[in-house]
């Protein structure tokens, strides 16, 4: 077991979208295939389960090239003209490489690919009666069709021995989206409480505070705060991959991390959450179903943009004062937190049981479980559930919502 120096241990439950699932579930640290009971509601030991649905974010995974091209910038930046003789610069110029290449892109890591074979044997546990061997067949035609999905697109594809399945485009991404797009992914204006924090005292504190530690001079514009960024990743990522106490850590102190935190929450908040109704609208046909379940397992791979509008159509994770550019200080206890939410290989679990008085339904969140808003049983009726939602079952129709002259 990885030991971890206490300011690694602080920072690393900053990281938002970019933070590793052990983060959520600490005892998987010590044994990465241990479930824990106590976090989980079951129904009556009279229940049966009969069918469970996994929506799944794709595991650990390199940064994108933009995020890439930003942090080679803040490396470049770091070696060229800081003169503080603090020992992790000395570190990084001396020691540290810069060894994220641009063809690295997002693509999965192997410790992505062992998030999910992970997640799948912890499944088992949890779900004996509902994945067995009996499932084979269909185990072995997901892989099948992963093979001629890489085949096709010409991925790479990984170990033979991996049990880990790649991306599959079985959930709607809000790019799909005609509405989304216009209204929030190419409007200026739709992100400006981001724009307004990253404009702000907090923000400011955080890049007078690097410049200092830096040694160089400080300056108040959009590059500074997007290299600052960037810096705060090489952190993030240098954990997630690698299980690194970098260096480039004990450049930011938790304050620091906080304020990191809440301005990627913001943008997650406003772009893919409660900060505008189309967000979570955007995926409707997720969850617009007949009801009719045909098979016992069903497995749905993702992103983070499609799991999190999912939980925001659920009411979940909703703080009652929306987050803003000038709420950082009375937002510490925030319900809204995206490493908690949507962390690598995050996964929303639905199962039905069936009861001596009915389908009943469980919902989890990353192997714990959920009330839903407006239910008081954790383990509902499954008629109850739909009464809930049935304004969301019933008139959700995404042509509809996405078109673009739709008010």
């Amino acid at each position: 077991v990885l030991s971890r120096p206490r300011d690694v241990v602080l920072n690393a439950l900053y990281f938002g979208t970019k933070g590793r699932y052990e983060e959520v579930n600490a005892y998987l640290i010590d044994d990465i295939l241990a479930i824990n009971n106590s976090l989980v509601t079951l129904p009556s030991s009279k229940c049966s389960e009969i069918h469970l649905t996994v929506i799944i974010r794709h595991g650990t995974r390199y940064p994108t090239i933009k995020n890439i091209q930003k942090m080679r910038e803040f490396y470049n930046l770091v070696v060229r003209d800081a003169t503080s003789n603090l020992n992790c610069l000395s570190e990084i110029k001396s020691q540290w490489k810069m060894w994220y290449t641009d063809d690295m892109d997002g693509r999965l890591v192997d410790k992505g690919r062992e998030d999910h074979r992970h997640l799948a044997q912890r499944l088992i546990k949890w779900f004996p009666s509902l994945l067995t061997e009996e499932n084979h067949r269909c185990v072995n035609s997901t892989i099948a069709f992963r093979e001629g999905l890489m085949e096709g697109l010409r991925i790479e594809a990984p170990p033979p021995n991996t049990a880990h399945f790649e991306c599959l485009p079985f959930l709607t991404h809000p790019f799909q989206c005609e509405r989304f797009v216009k209204e929030v992914e190419n409007n200026k204006s739709a992100l400006q409480e981001v724009k307004g924090f990253n404009e702000g005292p907090e923000m400011k504190r955080v890049m007078e505070k690097m410049a200092d530690r830096l040694e160089v001079p400080y300056c108040d514009n959009d590059l500074f705060n997007m290299i600052l960024e960037a810096g705060f990743f090489l952190c993030a990522y240098e954990f997630a991959i690698q299980e690194l106490n970098s260096p480039w850590c004990q450049l930011f102190d938790e304050v620091d991390a906080q304020v990191m935190e809440y301005a990627g929450d913001l943008k997650q908040y406003w772009k893919r959450s409660y900060g505008h109704e189309i967000n979570s609208k955007s995926i409707v046909t997720q969850i617009n179903s007949d009801g009719i379940v045909s098979e016992a397992v069903t497995v749905q791979v993702g992103h983070a943009e499609t799991l999190l509008p999912l939980l925001t159509l659920l009411d979940l994770f909703k703080d009652d004062i929306p987050l803003s550019s000038t709420n950082f200080a009375t937002q510490h206890n925030r319900i809204f937190r995206s490493g908690k939410i949507v962390p690598y290989a995050a996964n929303l679990l639905v199962v039905l049981y069936k009861c001596p008085e009915g389908i009943r339904m469980g919902v989890r969140l990353n192997e714990k479980s959920l009330t839903l808003p407006g239910l008081t049983d954790p383990v509902p009726m499954y008629e109850d559930v739909k009464k809930r939602y049935r304004a969301l079952l019933e008139g959700c129709d995404q042509e509809t919502v996405c078109k673009i002259n739709n008010s």
